[in-house]
Order: C-alpha cells, then sequence, then structure tokens
C-alpha cells in the first residue's frame, strides 16, 4: 500500500441491512467508536417508511477536517442485504472495499475488478456459535463491527467500553456482544492484508463535543425553556422530539417528595386537536408547544392564522420532509418554508427560525418561546429529518442559569386595577404589539377572544377602518419582530469579490465545504446563513452587496429565493438557485459545479 493510497480518517462507509434486523446498535457503536478516538464524525440513517423487511443504509462519515456534509461517495460498502447487492456494488468509489457476507457465496454476482470484495461467512459463524434465532441476526452486525475494526485499526478498548455503555441494563449481553466483534475481527486478521488503506489513527478534535440529533436537541430546549404543555399527532420525523421531551420531563419535572408532575402531554386525535390544545393552554399562559411535519402544517394552517388574527403564543417545530402529499416520509427535504412563513388563509406572516444543526436547534427552541411570548403570535422552528434524527458532532450544549423567562407585555393584578380600562389590542408603545392578560388575573383584564374582525379595543367590527388599523399594526409588529430574531451568520473571504452564497438550515455544513473546495480552485465568495424570517436589516445589507447571490436550499421550487424577493428589495435576477430536492441530503459537489460553472459563464462573457 503506497503512501498516496492511504487514506487516514478521511472515508465514507456505507452499512447496507434490511430494516428490522436490530443493525442500528451495531451501527451506532461503530460511528461513536470514531469520536471516542476523537476524530470528527457524522452518521445518516437512510431507512424506509415501512416498519420491516425493506432496505435500510446508515452512512458514516469520518473526516479529520470536520467536514459533516453527506460527501456524495462511498468508500467502504458492508453489503448485509442481498435484495441491494447490485445497488450496493455500484456505489462504491473506484478503488473502494466491498464487504459481504460469504455464507451464501455470491462471486457471480458481486464482480467489478476495480474495487476490492472481501467476503467474511458472518451468519456461518454465528449460526455455529449462537443457539437462539434473533441472537444470530443481530450478533452478525457486532460480527461486522469486529472485522471493520482489524481493517480500520479502531481501537478495540474503546469498542469493549461502548458495549459495556450501551449493555449496562442487561449485563449478560455484554459476553454475547464482545465475543461476536471478536469473532470478526479474528476472521479478518486471519484472512485480510490489515488495515484497508482507508484505516483510522486517535485524534483530538472531539474534546468539548457530542454526539446527538436535532430532535432530542430541541426537545431537551424546551425543557429549560419551560415548557409545560406538549400535544402533537405522531409523524415522521418529528416523533422523537416528542418521545425525547417525555423522556427529559420524567426526569425533571416530577416532584421527588410528591411525585406530582408539572407538566402535561397529550397525543392528539389529530394534527388539528393538536394546535388547539396548545392554543388554549398559550392562551391561558402555559408554555405550549406541538411537534409536526409538512403535512401536519397544511391541517394545522386555520388554526395558526387564528393564532396570527387572536395574538395568541405557541411553538410550533416543523422537522421538515419530502412533499408534496404523502410523500417520501423518510427522506429530507426543505420544503415547508414557505407554508410556514405565510400559514393559513388571508395576510398572514409567522416567524420562523431556521437552526443549521442540534446546537442550535437546543438555543432555538429556547427563543421560539420567547419571542413567541414577547410577540404574541405563533413562532416556528424549521429543522429538516437530517437534523432532527441524524446523529451530528456538535459543541457540548450550555446553560446560563441566570436566564429568565421574556414573558412580553403581561398585565398583572396590580397594572390591571390601576387602569380604568384595558383595551386588549391597543398599541401604546408603537412596537406593533399589545398588552395582554392572564386569564383569572383580575376581572378587568377579561376580554373576549376571536378570530373573526375586530378592533383595537377588542370589540367585534366590520368597519373597514377598524379593521385595516388591525392588521396594519401587525404588520408594524412583524417589523419589530425582524429586529428580534437570531441574527444570520455571516462568512468573509478577504480575496471575495461581487459573488456570495445564501442559505439555510442543513444546508450550511454542504455549503462551508463547498466554500472551502471552491477557495482552492481560486474562487473566493462570501456566505451567509439565514437563522430567521422576518429578514433583519443585516441581511438586506448582505444580499445589497453582491452582484450575484448564490441561494442554496433542498426544494425543487426555489422557496428560500422565491421568500428573499418577496420580502426584501433584491433584484430578482441577481439571485441564482442551487436547488437538491432528491430527498437525500445535499452534499458539497453539487453546489461546487454549479457555481463554478456559473462563474466561468460570466467570466467568458
Amino acid at each position: 500500500m503506497s503512501a498516496a493510497q492511504s487514506r487516514v480518517n478521511d472515508f465514507v462507509i456505507t452499512l447496507a441491512n434490511v430494516n428490522g434486523t436490530g443493525s442500528a446498535s451495531a451501527n451506532t457503536l461503530l460511528m461513536k467508536s470514531f469520536f471516542r478516538m476523537g476524530i470528527p464524525v457524522n452518521g445518516k440513517n437512510f431507512f424506509p417508511s415501512n416498519i420491516q423487511g425493506l432496505p435500510t443504509w446508515y452512512e458514516i462519515r469520518v473526516n479529520k477536517d470536520g467536514y459533516l456534509a453527506r460527501s456524495g461517495q462511498v468508500d467502504i460498502m458492508v453489503a448485509m442485504n442481498a435484495q441491494t447487492y447490485q445497488q450496493d456494488l455500484a456505489e462504491v468509489r473506484s478503488g473502494g472495499t466491498l464487504i459481504y457476507d460469504s455464507t451464501w457465496p455470491r462471486d457471480h454476482v458481486l464482480v467489478r475488478p476495480d474495487i476490492q470484495i472481501l467476503g467474511i461467512p458472518l451468519a456461518r459463524m454465528c449460526n455455529e456459535r449462537f443457539d437462539n434465532v434473533r441472537a444470530r441476526i443481530l450478533m452478525k452486525n457486532m460480527a461486522y463491527v469486529g472485522a471493520l475494526a482489524a481493517l480500520l485499526e479502531i481501537d478495540t478498548d474503546v469498542i469493549k467500553t461502548l458495549v459495556e455503555e450501551t449493555f449496562a441494563a442487561k449485563q449478560k449481553l455484554i459476553a454475547a456482544n464482545m465475543e461476536a466483534i471478536e469473532m470478526g475481527f479474528n476472521f479478518a486478521t486471519e484472512h485480510f492484508d490489515c488495515p484497508l488503506p482507508e484505516r483510522v489513527t486517535a485524534l483530538d478534535k472531539t474534546s468539548g463535543h457530542i454526539m446527538i440529533d436535532g430532535n432530542t436537541a430541541a426537545a431537551l430546549g424546551c425543557v429549560y425553556a419551560g415548557a409545560s404543555v406538549g400535544a402533537w399527532y405522531p409523524i415522521t420525523p418529528s416523533t422523537s422530539l416528542m418521545d425525547a421531551f417525555k423522556g427529559f420531563c420524567g426526569q425533571l419535572r416530577v416532584d421527588p417528595e410528591s411525585g406530582e408532575r408539572n407538566y402535561c402531554i397529550v397525543q392528539a386525535e389529530d394534527e388539528l386537536a393538536a394546535i388547539g390544545i396548545v392554543l388554549g393552554a398559550g392562551w391561558n399562559g402555559a408554555r405550549a408547544f406541538t411537534p409536526t411535519s409538512g403535512p401536519g402544517i397544511s391541517l394545522m394552517s386555520e388554526f395558526l392564522g387564528f393564532a396570527y388574527y387572536a395574538e395568541i403564543p405557541a411553538v410550533v417545530f416543523d422537522v421538515q420532509r419530502v412533499g408534496p402529499s404523502t410523500g417520501m416520509p423518510t427522506r429530507t427535504q426543505q420544503c415547508d418554508v414557505l407554508a410556514a412563513a405565510y400559514a393559513s388563509h388571508g395576510d398572514t406572516k409567522h416567524v420562523v427560525l431556521f437552526p443549521s444543526n442540534p446546537e442550535e436547534c437546543f438555543q432555538h427552541a429556547v427563543q421560539a418561546f420567547d419571542l413567541a411570548e414577547r410577540l404574541q403570535t405563533p413562532v416556528f422552528v424549521l429543522t429538516d429529518l437530517d437534523i432532527g434524527m441524524n446523529d451530528w458532532m456538535c459543541k457540548e450544549l450550555t446553560w446560563s442559569d441566570a436566564y429568565q423567562w421574556d414573558r412580553g407585555k403581561v398585565l398583572d393584578a396590580e397594572a390591571l386595577e390601576s387602569m380604568e380600562r384595558f383595551h386588549r389590542y391597543l398599541d401604546t408603545d408603537g412596537d406593533g404589539i399589545p398588552y395582554r392578560t392572564l386569564p383569572g388575573e383580575h376581572p378587568k383584564g377579561a376580554y373576549f377572544v376571536r378570530g373573526s374582525g375586530h378592533n383595537k379595543y377588542g370589540a367585534y367590527t366590520e368597519d373597514a377602518d377598524e379593521y385595516q388599523e388591525v392588521v396594519d399594526r401587525l404588520l408594524v409588529k412583524f417589523a419589530t419582530a425582524a429586529e428580534l430574531v437570531p441574527a444570520p451568520q455571516i462568512q468573509r473571504h478577504r480575496n471575495s469579490g461581487a459573488s456570495a452564497i445564501v442559505s439555510l438550515g442543513s444546508c450550511d455544513y454542504a455549503v462551508k465545504e463547498a466554500l472551502d473546495r471552491l477557495a482552492d480552485q481560486g474562487m473566493y465568495l462570501d456566505y451567509m446563513c439565514i437563522k430567521a424570517f422576518p429578514f433583519s436589516k443585516a441581511v438586506r445589507e448582505f444580499l445589497d452587496q453582491y452582484e450575484q447571490v448564490f441561494v442554496v436550499e433542498q426544494n425543487r421550487d426555489g422557496q428560500l429565493k422565491s421568500l428573499l424577493t418577496l420580502e426584501t428589495e433584491v433584484p430578482k435576477e441577481r439571485l441564482v438557485s442551487i436547488l437538491s430536492y432528491s430527498g437525500l441530503p445535499i452534499d458539497c459537489h453539487c453546489i461546487v459545479d454549479s457555481v463554478s460553472a456559473e462563474l466561468a459563464r460570466g467570466a467568458a462573457a
């Protein structure tokens, strides 16, 4: 093996399995072993929307430089599903390696002269050692972990520690899993030249970081923000957010002496009921939220318009998936940008936050509740399946005990007592935000909550001027929101020219990798990752600085580009869409190729 062939701490492994065969534990353990060795890593799960029997792939990217977007290529394929052998064989890059279960020889099927093909009799070894049928299936997965440990020089002490942690509650499983790992390890060392050209060596690039998915991080943010009511109807890929919230509440929200729970979680009969429960709780003064996905937003839209017009705080987590209609529930997209921004009929505009990673899912969850109460309006946190359900390396989550809720303009009993009369929708401060009251606080604070026409005093009206005064004030409030939402993250290059990239959410990883690759080719661009809508002054100023702005997003119709065109003064002809919408997470290659081609055309002209 020449030095030029060696790829240390820089490769992609894909593990091709059958859904329901218990591979998740083995794959996660493998991914975590790289992390424990101090090497930046990311894991992506591509799974079917049925429960069991269809193909599933788990992709692990190991990268010493910290690039965590999907690579777009496969260096090592572990092919455990005979139904996808031909597809898996084709996915491996030239010079790569395919590993398969040779219990059933496939020499006539698995043929590619430009790659290395390694057969390991995983099923036969496990059948000879383990009596239980289910154990034989599960231990095959651990056996390939052992083989990969030998082929990649993974620290076996790290693997042993992870096995002990994983099965700490089931001690009898530790020995069996370690035996399966050792079988795979020993077979690989005895029959193959170890290591492969791809291998790992310990680094120190993961200290101060954790592995976490965005849904778990968002759920923890809800707990820290003081959310006490969660209502939802189960839908992929957001259900695990509520599952995590329930788990955290069980640990942190139960009185140790009385056993009383100080939280309420409701699995509603549908999405309409879920958002209705959230609005009722928000009106009563609780911090309440619902997690959902695109189809749920469609069903909730009328209630969201009601909350916008009646000015009721609520937080909605939209973990986006592929649409339209049912679409592909277990694939990722950013296809709800416009649906969230303008949810409901009539003139509505909603506050939307765009976290790019699990750390920001945690932070934006807290900010969303503060914004919802301060602005008295629904706030969306727009993530996607890639962020929400996949395993990401991110900085350790931090928290300040000095944090206090921002409840906004809430009148207490003393303030109400001193007032001659309370008017619910009267703007006395010029920021578009009226004062509100909580039920039962004081008789003077009572008012009728209505989604029908009302004037600034809260009374029913069909008077044209009175109606228009209220909806115009809502625009003033939306302008105030632009000053309160998270600022965009802007990255500038000292040699940049007249072109820049704008993006949002999970595109961030791919864009940053693309910027480095473009710089290697002598093309230098500035970059803005938008974190919220409405767009702040900083977003508008950035757009004004460039003759050409590439807008990178994961949907077919260029929804972020459309929103920028509608809500800023940037000329449409300056914006160039770079779109990825196959359902697979975006990689850097489509960005590099599109930018390079466009800049070359401009130079030629």
